[in-house]
């Protein structure tokens, strides 16, 4: 065994690296600037310091009183002028000395960040070094120089190239004074040395590119310093040209950990001092003082350090608790078998950690490089309402505390270690450690870790220390019982069973295989949990690290209660985490048994599924204002104003600034009525791969509004005017009109406007209201009217409708229109590797900028109708009470017929309108629809107003709505008659609005009156109402609607096989009976896929509330019934439907007939109703459709939580649309999110082609029933050309073959779309699904150039082709990037043998990097002959 102990004896190698390595980090607010401005490459810079000349310095300073000859020495440090910050690291020059009022420095620096601001310059001082009589050195300042290194400033020379600086009397800490700040020219402030200057010169440094991973960022390095990984230079400068030497793999194995004085004891001893100090900080008594903090994870990092960084992120892997020596080793394993005989013997063994596999690392040879061992803890800590944090806490948070590090270096000596088993003594304390964290100390660990050199081989016991092997991956290899074998296939095999690399193992391992230590670079669950990029702040100062929330991506309102969840600020924006399962098939089946034995345990697992970016996660940017000539141009189109009831215009708000809102200012609001309008004015294209300039063409929208119906818009044009757009260099908006039955388009009423009147609502429906424009952003699809396919997705922040008091609002939003598209490895054509890629291939998603939609929105206040307010004033202050009262029976007296409980229920109805809406044009259905819906408002209306008129056409409507109503008949016996009347006579009528997935808890008032006792039977003749039985539920709904009655505990007697609960009452007593009413259950009827049609005429139609189809209206009885089984009591319930509110639109597209799997992360949430954090909030899901599975499955406190939906499949073009409900109280009161879910079933097509090359591949349409005029459209037009390209006819049952030619430019696993149209009706036919696998081509030749940046001209080159046919033959050249590279001839043709010289003309670029061009060579039929690479450098 190699015994070593991490002491500062350690070498002059790696430790003395580390220690002058140290750096300071920019400020974090410059790093989010740079991120913002795109600025994450890191960019490398070379600094060349020549001379400085200072004519001015005193001669008499040159020399000391000791006649010691003074030195000067040149200190270069970064700084952020614009938080005035110096960061990074101070280089030093050597000792230089003045000749001829010159310095001469000739030194080169170098260094790389993405900080490519014109706030970051680097400080250049220059200090007199004189010595004391002590041996040391005196430094004073003689002046220092400011280097700007990026400038957005034209005036401002070049930041490349030869510079002269100016030196300024006194410190660089002056410019830490507050005046400086505020300034960017630092000459007017500071006083310049007159005849001093430095000599410099900075330029670009690609070839520092190869090199990053060894240097860290932000440091300025002499080129001839040492720097561990690169190979030194013949010329002394080994940046210049730099070399890293050659990695070579490593395996580090059989590795074990030991803690003293045991793992049991180690352990308690550290959750006791940290819950000692949770305890310390709380109020003694409290319920916090009684939590535990507990240890969730041990997890060991990994990661090759050179002294300045890590070579590369550093693996994490779990550890494994184990006996000692249990793991065995090869030294060990005599004393492993011998039998134990005393049992207390075994029980004392110490305890260790061990690690389950091994790890594959790469080294190079040199003396100062490091294997660095950091061993952490996850905790589990609870969290309560005493540490004042977020809305956004966790029940249990996690956090991870360091508490043992160690470095070793393999070639600091002789390599003696080979073979061997290495021991290297774990560090704690605060000491510097490469991860600058703060590692746990204890009195053991530091007397452990006393300079004394371990010499007994007892003595290594009593430190903790860490135990492995490390051997190079050749010895591996030939320590393999398959290392003779070298069959192509057992060396493949043998490759998926032991990974090289960690990431070709984690490509490798199957979701199926045994739980193993995970092989980095890998994250646990927790970590993922603990390293939020977004931080939670907390209130409290003296919250300690433990009780710091690690927010996740849903963020619930600190406004939203128990009835829904908004959305705050940015709603929508960044809130739900997207994962859906990739369709590639899986290549595992399922595990066969051998022989029947006993039954498996299941083991841990939760389904993994690819992300996907939805518009939950990626939603347009906040509504911005458009350039001056956009907004010139808008005003011109001659868009309709929003007035309000004067005339006069609205008052504008600027959708950038932020809305004042004040709830008691609205409801103060003498204009109680809203006019809602939006107007879609324009649309922006921008230019996307694979579709032409002028796409779309038309469009439409859909949408939904509050609790409206769904909108889908009529067919828009977008109008360009040629000389505008060239004028604007096609950057205007194109201004939507409508479009005539004739084809012609409406250019005189530009734009499209729909209206929503929101006037008089039921009580308490305000308030909703109000908080949904305040919090909720509407969700807009648009659609491509020609191939009906999606363009993208927006949406619009509704808080700039708020009117505060005013007349009228209105906002002009540009907002931008998003799609995802996805994206999956891409893979060489010869690979060899092509047929054993896992099934599951990674698919990273990309997000796509379609467009801007240009809309504005306003309010414009109206007043109410005073009777209807009346109406709703008068009502009760609990509407949740039913009292049966003698006007609210169903029988008056008289008359036996049903028409006085027609007449009630009319005035029921009568007292609850709602909110109307208004379309300018017509947008939904016929006029015969329209008809309808204004004959039963107006026989609601006349049951409201006049009672005793009521019509025959009343009376078989309300029948219709009503089964359970006795219908008017002559053949109804008197007895009959009699035991009706009577019913009704005990009969309670009640209205109520139910919405889906909300609860509406009322309360019956019942009352025994006779003078007996008597035990009742409550049975509900639907399963949507029952009765309330549990105490606790009973008490939270009591609560949630604030009912003051009395609350009785263990009321109801339940019994098996009874009708409903029990309840006993005492003669003539009254009891509040509690009953709920919910239901998950409604329409999915689809609109069918397409614009709508332009009506005939200019009128506005009126949606009322009622008529949604969404939850269908009934009527449902509650029939208390006596001890001898007749009714003491009915309360009949009359439910109307009320649309709800959709937070959350997804569309997501599926091959037919299969099963769509899909995963909505959601995050733990604490619920604020419950006061013990450690009382996880279990989240309920509903889905509206019983054949759709929906369920929510917890995982580990602190863990993120999926929502799973399984959809059946349906045939193309099929839509199922479906609502999940989302609760998050236990007594799924009322959704906190309600998502409605479009899932597009489309026909799958898969397609392997290589780029460049033109592929074919055949489609069968199928004929429906009637004749149809249909033309195909492709997602991609310049990468799929459908055969035939125009309309042409299908008939009925008639099978029309389809060809697609594809010839795409982007390797990977790419989803294009092909629709088939009806142009006629404008609808779906048939659309497939292209599952397109692109491979790379075999490169032929590989080319370099190098163009200038910003230089305007381009640069051109020339290449050659020959032809290796002997007869003349044509080709054609393409390029992937068009816009990089233009031919001189597309198209040229040469004789058998001879020689072509191909024009290359390269487009100029605005920035610095590289791109890679691929050049292809085809054949007159788009078969590629070659393929040449040309790698381009812009600098």
């Amino acid at each position: 065994m190699v015994k070593t102990e991490d002491t500062p004896d350690m070498a002059d190698g790696w430790r003395e690296v580390f220690k002058r390595s140290r750096v300071l980090p920019p400020p974090s607010q410059t790093v989010r600037l740079a991120l913002d401005n795109h600025f994450t490459q890191s960019l490398g810079s070379q600094l060349t310091l020549s001379r400085l000349t200072a004519a001015h310095l005193p001669q008499a300073q040159e020399t000391t009183g000791g006649g010691q000859e003074v030195t000067y020495q040149l200190r270069v440090t970064l700084f952020d002028r614009s938080h005035q910050h110096f960061f990074g690291n101070t280089w030093k020059s050597p000792s230089l000395r003045m000749k001829n009022k010159k310095i001469p420095v000739n030194e080169v620096l170098y260094f790389h960040t993405s900080l490519r601001l014109p706030s970051t310059v680097v400080v250049l001082e220059l200090v007199s070094l004189s010595p004391r009589p002590d041996g040391s050195q005196q430094a004073l300042g003689r002046g220092f120089a400011v280097l700007e290194l990026f400038t957005n400033r034209p005036e401002a020379q070049a930041a490349d190239g030869d510079r002269r600086l100016n030196l300024h009397h006194g410190s660089p800490r002056s410019l830490l004074h507050p005046l400086v700040k505020a300034t960017d020219d630092y000459s007017s402030l500071l006083t310049t040395i007159d005849g001093a200057h430095l000599d410099c010169a900075v330029k670009n440094h690609q070839a520092l590119v190869s090199v990053m991973h060894l240097l860290p960022e932000n440091v300025l390095i002499s080129g001839k310093e040492k720097i561990p990984g690169l190979a030194a230079s013949p010329t002394g400068d080994s940046l210049l040209r730099p070399q890293p030497l050659k990695m070579l793999p490593f395996t580090l194995h059989r590795l074990t950990i030991s803690l003293q004085p045991s793992l049991e004891k180690f352990e308690s001893q550290l959750l006791q001092l940290i819950n000692d100090d949770c305890r310390n900080t709380k109020q003694p008594g409290s319920e916090a003082a009684l939590r535990t903090v507990v240890i969730q994870e041990r997890r060991l990092l990994v990661g090759v350090h050179n002294g300045w960084c890590f070579l590369d992120k550093p693996q994490v892997v779990v550890l494994e608790a184990a006996a000692a020596g249990s793991r065995g080793r090869a030294d060990s394993t005599s004393k492993q078998s011998a039998p134990v005989k005393d049992r207390s013997a075994l029980s004392t063994l110490p305890h260790t950690l061990g690690l389950r596999g091994s790890l594959e690392l790469k080294l190079t040879n040199h003396h100062a490089l490091a294997i660095v061992f950091q061993l952490e803890w996850v905790f589990s800590a609870p969290m309560g309402r005493e540490t004042m944090l977020s809305a956004a806490s966790t029940s249990r948070a996690a956090f991870l505390q360091c508490l043992r590090w160690g470095a070793w270096c393999p070639f600091r000596e002789s390599a003696d270690w080979k073979g061997e088993e290495i021991q290297l003594v774990l560090q704690g304390g605060a000491r510097p450690n490469p991860h600058a964290v703060m590692v746990y100390r204890t009195e053991m660990s530091a007397k452990a870790q006393s300079p004394a050199p371990l010499s007994a081989p007892g003595s290594a016991q009593a430190k903790d220390t860490i135990t492995f092997r490390l051997s190079s991956a050749p010895e591996r290899k030939a320590s393999s019982p398959k290392a003779s074998l070298r069959t192509k296939r057992e060396d493949e095999s043998r490759r998926r069973r032991s990974p090289s690399s960690p990431s070709q193992g984690q490509k490798n391992i199957q979701p199926t295989s045994p739980p193993e230590s995970p092989q980095g670079p890998g994250l646990s669950l927790s970590q993922l949990a603990a390293t939020s990029r977004y931080p939670t702040i907390s209130h409290s100062s003296s919250a300690l690290p433990w009780q710091q929330s690690f927010p996740s991506l849903l963020h619930p309102s600190p406004l939203a209660s128990a009835h829904q969840l908004s959305h705050v600020a940015c709603s929508g924006v960044g809130n739900i985490a997207h994962l859906e399962m990739d369709l590639h098939r899986e290549g595992d089946g399922p595990l066969s048994a051998q022989d029947e034995g006993d039954q498996l345990q299941e083991l841990p697992f939760t389904p993994v599924h690819a992300p996907v970016i939805t518009l939950g996660v990626s939603m347009p940017s906040s509504s911005s204002v458009g350039s001056r000539s956009s907004l010139a141009h808008l005003y011109s189109a001659g868009f309709p104003d929003i007035v309000d009831s004067a005339g006069q215009a609205a008052e504008v708000l600027d959708p950038t600034e932020p809305v004042p809102f004040d709830p008691q200012r609205e409801e103060s609001d003498p204009l109680q009525g809203n006019l809602l309008v939006f107007q879609f004015l324009a649309f922006n294209r921008i230019p996307t791969a694979g579709v032409a300039a002028n796409w779309p063409e038309n469009i439409h929208f859909t949408f939904q509004f509050y609790r409206f119906p769904p909108v889908t818009s009529q067919q828009l044009k977008l109008l360009t005017s040629d000389k505008v757009q060239q004028q604007a260099a096609g950057l205007l908006p194109c201004v939507l009109a409508s479009i005539n039955k004739d084809g012609t388009f409406n250019s005189a009423s530009p734009g499209l406007q729909v209206q929503f009147r929101v006037d008089s609502l039921k009580p308490g429906e305000r308030r909703w209201f109000l908080r949904y424009l305040a919090l909720h952003t509407m969700h807009i699809d648009v659609w491509d009217s020609d191939s009906l396919l999606l363009i993208g997705s927006t949406a619009v922040e509704l808080k700039y409708m708020l009117r505060q008091g005013k007349s009228a609002v209105q906002a002009l939003h540009e907002v931008e229109v998003l799609t995802t598209d996805y994206l999956g490895d891409d893979t060489l054509l010869t690979s060899t590797d092509v047929g054993l890629r896992p099934a599951r291939t990674p698919m990273s998603v990309h997000t796509i900028i379609r467009g801007r939609l240009h809309i504005r929105t306003g309010n414009i206040g109206c007043p109410v109708d005073p009777s209807s307010r009346r109406a709703t004033d008068v009502m009760a202050s609990h509407l949740n009470i039913i009292t049966p009262r003698g006007g609210s029976v169903g029988f008056r007296g008289g008359s036996l017929s049903s028409r006085n409980t027609l007449q009630l229920n009319g005035r029921n109805a009568a007292q609850a309108p709602g909110p109307e809406m208004e379309a300018q044009p017509n947008l939904n259905g016929p006029d015969g629809r329209r008809r309808k819906l204004d004959c039963m408002a107006a026989v609601r209306r006349r049951e409201g107003t006049d009672e005793p008129k009521v019509t025959d056409r009343t009376t078989e409507a309300r029948f219709a709505r009503e089964p359970h109503q006795i219908k008017p008949s002559g053949k109804h016996s008197e007895a009959e008659a009699i035991g009706n009347m009577l019913s009704r006579s005990i009969t309670t009528q009640h209205l109520l609005y139910a919405g889906l997935g909300a609860a509406e808890y009322m309360e019956f008032v019942l009352k025994n009156p006779f003078n007996v006792p008597q035990t009742v039977t409550i049975h509900s003749d639907d399963p949507e109402l029952s009765v309330i039985t549990t105490t606790e539920e009973w008490a939270y709904f009591k609560a949630l609607t604030e009912t003051p009655t009395p609350l009785e505990e263990n009321m109801f007697h339940l019994e098996e096989g009874a009708p409903g609960p029990k309840v006993y009452l005492r003669p003539r007593e009254s009891i509040h009976i509690p009953l709920k009413y919910q239901s998950f259950l409604c329409d999915h009827t689809v609109a069918l896929q397409g614009p709508s049609f332009q009506p005939t005429h200019k009128g506005s139609q009126v949606a009322k509330r009622n008529l949604s189809n969404i939850v269908a209206a009934k009527t449902i009885k509650v029939t208390f019934s006596a001890e001898d089984g007749k009714p003491m009591a009915i309360c009949q319930l009359n439910v109307e439907p009320t649309p709800h509110v959709v937070d959350q639109t997804f569309r997501l597209y599926h091959p037919e007939l299969s099963f769509l799997k899909k995963a909505i992360r959601l995050p733990p949430w604490n619920d604020p109703e419950v006061g013990d954090p450690d009382v996880r909030t279990h989240i309920s899901v509903r889905c509206s459709d019983p054949n759709v599975i929906c369920q929510t499955r917890m995982l580990a406190p602190g863990e993120p939580q999926d929502v799973y939906l399984k959809v059946p499949g349906s045939p193309s073009p099929h839509i199922k649309m479906f609502f999940v409900m989302v609760f998050t109280d236990r007594w799924m009161a009322a959704p906190s999110q309600i998502w409605q879910i479009y899932v597009h079933f489309l026909e799958r097509v898969d397609v392997s082609c290589v780029t460049g090359q033109r592929s074919c591949q055949s489609l069968v349409l199928r004929g429906k029933q009637a004749v149809r005029k249909v033309k195909c459209f492709s997602s991609h037009p310049q990468e799929i050309q459908v055969d035939p390209a125009g309309v042409f006819l299908l008939p009925p049952a008639a099978l029309q073959e389809l060809q697609l030619k594809l010839q795409p430019w982007r390797a990977g696993s790419r989803f294009l779309y092909v629709n088939a149209v009806d142009v006629e009706q404008r609808r779906l036919v048939t659309a497939w699904l292209l599952c397109l696998n692109v491979h790379r081509p075999v490169l032929s030749k590989a080319f370099e150039v190098c163009v200038p940046v910003c230089g305007g001209r381009g640069s051109s080159r020339k290449i050659t082709y020959t032809n290796p046919y002997s007869s003349s033959r044509a080709f054609l050249l393409r390029s992937d990037h068009p816009d990089l590279l233009q031919f001189k001839e597309e198209k040229f043709q040469i004789s058998g043998g001879e020689t072509y010289t191909i024009g290359l003309r390269f487009a100029p670029s605005q920035s610095a990097g590289s791109v890679e061009i691929l050049v292809y060579v085809n054949n007159l039929e788009e078969k590629t002959e070659e393929t040449f690479c040309v790698k381009v450098n812009y600098s």
